[in-house]
């Protein structure tokens, strides 16, 4: 969708665009943090070039309340002698009798599931799964306290998040002036990060993750991935179908879809999304719309096009552009709870004010009030998604899928559009097949969807439960992104039997709403 949001993020990732600060203590200090534990890699059969990784043993450091360790990965999977990355890595011991570790990621891609669990571990896990795992985060390769995708100055990234377009969208000056933008993001992207530019795809992330399993001292692995993350959970079983243990996908995305069936899932979900948002909103006294949600709705694309054309100063000196403010709209639909924030935005930009909409915007991009950024999830979700998916380089096909787009979510969707310019001039292209994966052979998969789900629709867990050979699928009847821990009982006990117990339900399962 363009600057918006692609494949999702956790609830703590949204709560974070409403106030709640990231970031702990750093790890492998062992200057200042003694050793407190080491772990037992498993010990099994690889190639001799691989061993030094599957066989190191972590070392576990006081952090605060928590543990950390460093773990080193072959740049390049195809390659191990080309060099080697670090990955950081955060886990709260199991409180209560031990089953093994469990490693989480919460999504993005590009979001630190290192900071999920030293600041959100709740959001993220439920207290059964504390008591009985191992809970263990870490930071993907090209993001956060790992060896990181470096591009842009603060001062820079503003001018990329959120300094207005050249022209009209889709004409041939703004598509120029995007192009330009891109092309000088990626060079400073390349110059900066060097060869690991090349090797942030989700396949290789996922060859960490069986790595980190051995490292740990698990023969299979147990995980638990919301949105993207619940992405990275299905391509690591389509690789490592016999090392499945328990795997929980919630909220995952369909392997089979490009980019353009991605972004027009995505605006229709987020369009129907809103109209739910304004149904709850409008009987209430504190919202700014009134009559039906067909009646806002018209409105709503009012103000968006209004933004468009006239971008709304604010009091630092940045404006509210108009994919900054799809933004602000679209992160709040993320969680039912943070539904009413949206009441806020929308009042304030509709009295000519902008500084409510950039704080939601900010908490999603990490930006302090400050101006410094404190994490690098505008880099490393385009450095991804940019080896992930091909992108289309056909203007009049781009032209044509904005048309769809705009039929498909009439009020939003255009603001979705030609977001393949993001990777255009991106210095490495993508070259991946999207197929389905099946992972043959592998142990059952449990599959999380929700079916309000803006980001992340219950037609792609659908889909890759019935794609999976051993997917079960657990519905969740309700709104907002991803089904665990959201307080729907029927999903959560579901989860924790599976994962606890390995108890398997013996049908699909759709949970009615809490």
């Amino acid at each position: 969708m363009g600057r918006a949001p692609k494949g999702g993020v956790l609830a703590a990732a949204v709560a974070a665009s409403v106030g709640i600060a990231l970031g702990v203590a750093g790890c492998g200090m062992s200057t200042f943090f003694p050793v407190v534990d080491e772990s037992t890699p498993t010990g099994e059969k690889v190639d001799a070039a691989l061993e030094p990784y599957y066989g190191q043993v972590l070392q576990w450091e006081e952090c605060g309340e928590f543990q950390c360790a460093t773990a080193t990965a072959p740049l390049d999977w195809d390659t191990p002698s080309a060099g080697e990355i670090e990955l950081a890595l955060i886990r709260q011991p199991a409180s209560g009798q031990r089953l093994g570790s469990l490693l989480m990621n919460p999504g993005g891609p590009g979001v630190s599931g290192y900071d999920a669990v030293a600041t959100s571990l709740d959001v993220a896990v439920s207290e059964t799964l504390q008591e009985r795992y191992d809970v263990v985060g870490f930071d993907p390769r090209g993001v956060g306290r790992s060896s990181a995708v470096d591009c842009f100055t603060p001062k820079e990234l503003d001018q990329l998040l959120y300094a207005p377009a050249r022209g009209v969208r889709g004409t041939n000056e703004w598509l120029t002036s995007q192009n330009e933008l891109t092309h000088r993001f990626g060079q400073a992207c390349l110059r900066n990060t060097g060869d690991l530019l090349a090797n942030v795809d989700t396949a290789s992330t996922a060859r960490d993750l069986d790595m980190l399993r051995a490292a740990l001292g698990d023969d299979q692995l147990t995980y638990l991935g919301y949105s993207y993350g619940a992405y990275l959970g299905t391509v690591y079983a389509g690789l490592f179908p016999d090392r499945v243990g328990r795997l929980v996908l919630d909220g995952p995305i369909d392997p089979t879809l490009n980019r353009a069936a991605i972004t027009l899932a995505q605006a229709t979900g987020f369009e129907t999304a809103l109209r739910s948002y304004l149904s709850a909103c409008i009987p209430a006294a504190t919202c700014p719309f009134q009559g039906t949600p067909d009646d806002a709705l018209p409105i709503v694309r009012d103000i968006l096009d209004a933004v468009a054309k006239n971008p709304i100063p604010s009091t630092d000196g940045r404006v509210l552009s108009v994919d900054t403010l799809l933004i602000a709209i679209a992160a709040p639909l993320y969680l039912k709870d943070t539904w009413p924030i949206l009441d806020t935005v929308f009042t304030s930009v509709l009295a000519g004010q902008a500084e409510v909409a950039l704080t939601v915007v900010d908490g999603y991009f990490g930006r302090t009030p400050e101006g410094e950024y404190s994490g690098n999830l505008p880099e490393a979700i385009r450095a991804v998604n940019c080896l992930d998916h091909t992108a289309q380089n056909n203007v009049e096909v781009m032209k044509e899928e904005a048309r769809q787009l705009s039929k498909a979510a009439p009020h939003i969707g255009v603001y979705f559009s030609f977001g393949d310019v993001s990777c255009l001039s991106w210095p490495y292209q993508s070259d991946l097949e999207r197929v389905a994966i099946t992972a043959p052979g592998a142990a059952p998969i449990l599959v999380l969807g929700t079916t309000g789900d803006p980001s992340t629709p219950h037609a792609w867990a659908v889909a890759v439960a019935s794609q999976l050979e051993s997917g079960v699928l657990v519905t969740r009847t309700g709104e907002g992104h991803t089904a665990f821990n959201k307080g729907d009982t029927c999903v959560d006990a579901a989860v924790e039997q599976y994962l606890v117990d390995g108890v398997v339900p013996p049908a699909d399962v759709t949970c009615p709403a809490a």
